[in-house]
């Protein structure tokens, strides 16, 4: 089945240490549509330590999908990925807001 490129939007992510298992994973950043406590599939690679420390901020494009149980947000593992600065996810955030209006 083709992959539907409407159904994915840009999403701010950032790598946090989940304090049960002690692991990164990745959530969405506050400000947007989505729960800060949503679960998010992307690459194993934006949760590997050696690659990316803790607090990292992605851009990554992503679908809502609730496929086996509570809703989750997917990014498929070949899409590129933009490490985000601090002024660069303010920005992204800000024209998020802007576009809610």
């Amino acid at each position: 089945m083709a992959r539907d490129p409407w159904a994915y939007r840009d999403v701010a992510v950032e790598s946090v240490i989940d304090p049960r298992s002690g692991r990164l994973t990745i959530k969405p950043v506050a400000g947007q549509a989505y729960s800060t406590a949503m679960r998010v599939q992307c690459s194993r690679m934006l949760v590997d330590p050696e690659h990316y420390p803790a607090g990292t901020r992605f851009l990554i494009r992503a679908k809502l999908t609730d496929r086996g149980g509570a809703p989750f947000l997917y990014a498929w593992h070949g899409d590129p990925v933009k490490v985000l600065g601090k002024r660069e996810a303010a920005s992204f955030l800000d024209e998020y807001r802007r576009r809610r209006i």
